[in-house]
């Protein structure tokens, strides 16, 4: 296997890749009876979403994962494909889906069944042959088998010296998986950097500008209000985020921030650099529908 140098290499992204059904509510739910929504389907998953934002905005990308042995599988990751994303990508059982509620005040809700992505039970070590930054989300801890090839993963690439990144995602992944069994997870790995917003950073029973046990760098998200980047000693550089106007879609926001840090940490960028085209990149994500953006630069 390739060891990588510095500012070498692809990102590689272990975890969903998924139908999104996203229903847009034009009023409150009214039960029992019919509630106007317009409904679309596209691409999701969080670690798709990170392999294909990077590669269509000049980073070099791998997805790993799995999907069902249907046509909805290879319909998704032919399109991640066409991005310009490699995949190394098994096929097995049913592709799974995500209904995303959004009402008419913007706030989401997500109904999940990961179907096939949460059963992939092994990962050949060519997957992380050119690899300069391993990216996992802590999606990907939900459930067994993908919890075990991941944490295997991950560790395999530590291991080799590749630099790897966590991203927190979700509060009810962070409480079922455990507050403290997470803590210990990640203070073992060591991960180059953890991403988590303020809830997630809470979730896991830390202050707001504590460091993420074993992590280099803990970035904190904020919405408008800064991102800090905390250093395992404590320090702590806030870092203002630019307005954004006409927000239309705040799907994958997350996602765009981690592959514009990651494709910057692989040019040899430092974490404030990095925060910075973190930041551009999901403006551009927040101003189009879903984890996607017009290809022309801002």
């Amino acid at each position: 296997m390739a060891e990588p140098t510095s500012g070498s290499g692809l990102l590689a992204s272990i975890g969903d890749l998924v139908e999104d059904v996203v229903v847009h509510l034009n009023a409150d739910p009214r039960k029992g009876t019919d509630t106007p929504a317009a409904i679309v389907r596209r691409r999701g998953g969080s670690a798709a979403n990170v392999a294909a934002l990077a590669a269509r905005s000049g980073t070099p990308s791998r997805f790993i994962g799995q999907v069902g042995s249907d046509a909805l599988g290879a319909l998704l990751v032919d399109d991640l494909s066409r991005d310009g994303v490699d995949t190394v990508v098994t096929t097995h059982g049913t592709t799974g889906s995500i209904v995303v509620l959004v009402d008419h005040k913007g706030e989401r809700t997500f109904l999940t069944d990961r179907g096939a992505a949460s059963a992939l039970a092994s990962v050949g070590a060519e997957a992380l042959d050119n690899v300069g930054v391993l990216h996992m989300p802590v999606y990907c801890l939900a459930a067994d088998p993908l919890a075990r090839t991941a944490s295997r993963l991950v560790g395999d690439a530590s291991a080799h010296q590749i630099p790897v990144s966590v991203d927190l995602s979700s509060v009810a992944v962070i409480e079922e998986f455990g507050r403290a069994e997470l803590r210990s997870f990640l203070e073992t790995l060591a991960p180059t950097v953890v991403f988590a917003n303020q809830d997630e950073h809470r979730a896991i029973g830390l202050g707001e500008r504590d460091p993420v046990p074993g992590a280099a760098v803990t970035i904190v998200k904020g919405g408008a209000e800064p991102t800090l980047i905390i250093s395992p000693k404590g320090d702590v550089l806030p870092v203002a985020v630019r307005p954004v106007q006409n927000v239309v879609d705040t799907t994958g926001a997350g996602d765009a921030f981690a592959a514009g840090y990651l494709g910057a940490l692989l040019t040899g960028s430092s974490p404030r650099i990095a925060v910075d085209a973190a930041h551009r990149l999901a403006a551009r994500v927040l101003g189009s529908p879903g984890a996607s953006f017009d290809a022309a630069p801002c």
